[in-house]
């Protein structure tokens, strides 16, 4: 659906992107992040055709977007940091005018207002006047005007900036019903709303894709293996011998626990594998009870850290590579 492709941006000697490449296809959810001045705003406006590209290219659903940037827009729904509301007029007023700068023709424009209103859930304040509405009513118009040319892919920056933890709940589940339909590009500083949300991340910093996939697989390579917390019915010593000397864990720590008689473990895994069956199996053999036994996963804000930081740790304060 979105295809970027060597994508370049200078402005003067200062490199914004810097050969990014990646591809979405239809139907992702994507959580788009970086650090501020990582080239993040930059990209999403060249996609948009807001901005033009340096070098490389970017097309969408097969296009160029320098080739046929009419169409391509058509295609896209962006609702920026700070929507381009107009304040004095009313909420179906201000859809019916997106609409008509959409390009859609008169008989349909009512029905498709109505319909988009009923999408994002702002029926019932439809003829009151934008700047009356709070900031989660101002929100959601900001995305129908995104949704009002039945766009193919949806590019939202910081949908949930200053909302309540009630009205951002609420613009998540829009996000995630919206996704079924539409290919959406999620930007946003709060990053456990980018991890309920988005099943892939893409991060970008110093106008480089530092790294794309799965939370989960980034945490596993971050980490070199998957790590598992045991609670057992046992002493170190006792645990030592029954879990260390397996050839399928690369370390085990310990920890103080909560509960009288028990201790907490960690166990690693030497490589990227299960080791939940083989753990079990030896401390069954060793007749060490389990209390408790879970992933323990790195959060998208860890991740996030690891992978900016090293990055920025690469470059000089001269931004050239150590």
């Amino acid at each position: 659906m979105i295809e970027v492709s060597n994508l370049v941006r200078r402005y003067g000697p200062h490199v914004a992107v810097d050969h990014a490449n990646f591809r979405i296809e239809k139907g992702e959810i994507v959580g788009f992040l970086g650090p501020n001045g990582a080239g993040k705003s930059t990209t999403m406006n060249i996609l948009t055709g807001y901005l033009s590209a340096t070098e490389g290219t970017v097309k969408i659903d097969g296009q160029d977007i320098l080739e046929h940037p009419t169409e391509i827009k058509k295609k896209i729904g962006y609702l920026p940091e700070n929507p381009p509301l107009y304040q004095d007029m009313t909420v179906r007023e201000y859809l019916s005018f997106a609409g008509e700068i959409k390009g859609i023709p008169p008989k349909e424009k009512k029905e498709r207002v109505n319909r988009v209103m009923e999408t994002v859930g702002v029926h019932d304040v439809s003829k009151r006047l934008i700047k009356n509405l709070s900031k989660g009513y101002k929100q959601r118009v900001g995305l129908a005007q995104a949704l009002i040319g039945d766009p193919q892919a949806l590019i939202l920056d910081e949908p949930t900036a200053g909302l309540d933890p009630k009205q951002i709940l609420e613009i998540r589940d829009l996000v995630i019903e919206l996704g079924k339909d539409h290919t959406v590009i999620l930007s946003s500083h709060i990053l456990p709303e980018v991890s309920a949300v988005c099943r892939r991340i893409l991060i970008i910093n110093q106008g480089r894709i530092v790294a794309d996939d799965s939370p989960e697989n980034l945490a596993k390579r971050i980490l070199g293996g998957s790590r598992i917390l045991l609670r057992l019915d046992a002493g170190e010593k006792a645990v030592q011998g029954a879990l260390g000397k397996l050839s399928t864990i690369k370390n085990l720590e310990f920890r103080e626990s909560q509960e009288d008689g028990t201790v907490d473990a960690i166990a690693e895994a030497a490589e990227d594998t299960d080791i939940r069956r083989e753990l079990f199996r030896s401390l069954a053999a060793a007749d060490i009870p389990i209390l408790m036994m879970r992933s323990l996963d790195m959060s998208l804000e860890d991740i996030f850290l690891n992978l900016t930081t090293k990055e920025a740790n690469s470059v000089n304060s001269n931004g050239e590579e150590k």
